[in-house]
């Protein structure tokens, strides 16, 4: 599943950068090549639906990457057990320390 999930969000990304490089900063866009009066989309229809598909593309961007977290491999919810840094190591509630059996030798 993770896997899926990571492709989506590849597609999603190559899309959104499709998106963002066809906008035009300055109101022309993709729709600035034709000028004829009897097109179906102007101008402002086809910024309007640049704009509307990058927030879909961004949302959608969003909501995949938070289920690929979901579904990362190797994630272990049943585990508590161990610590972070050690993970085979258990936590006790009192540390166990040996006490020296023989005192040490006086110095000369």
């Amino acid at each position: 599943m993770f896997v899926l999930v990571s492709v989506l969000i590849l597609v999603v990304c190559l899309f959104l950068g499709l998106i963002v490089l066809v906008q035009n900063s300055k109101g022309g866009g993709l729709a600035a090549n034709f000028q004829s009066q009897s097109q179906v989309m102007g101008v402002r229809k086809t910024a309007d639906f640049l704009e509307k598909a990058s927030w879909t593309l961004a949302i959608a961007l969003l909501v995949l990457c938070l289920a690929a977290s979901a579904f990362m491999p190797g994630k272990n919810s049943s585990s508590n057990s161990g610590t972070e840094l050690l993970p085979n190591t258990t936590q006790s509630a009192k540390p166990q320390t040996q006490q020296p059996t023989q005192a040490p030798a006086p110095i000369k």
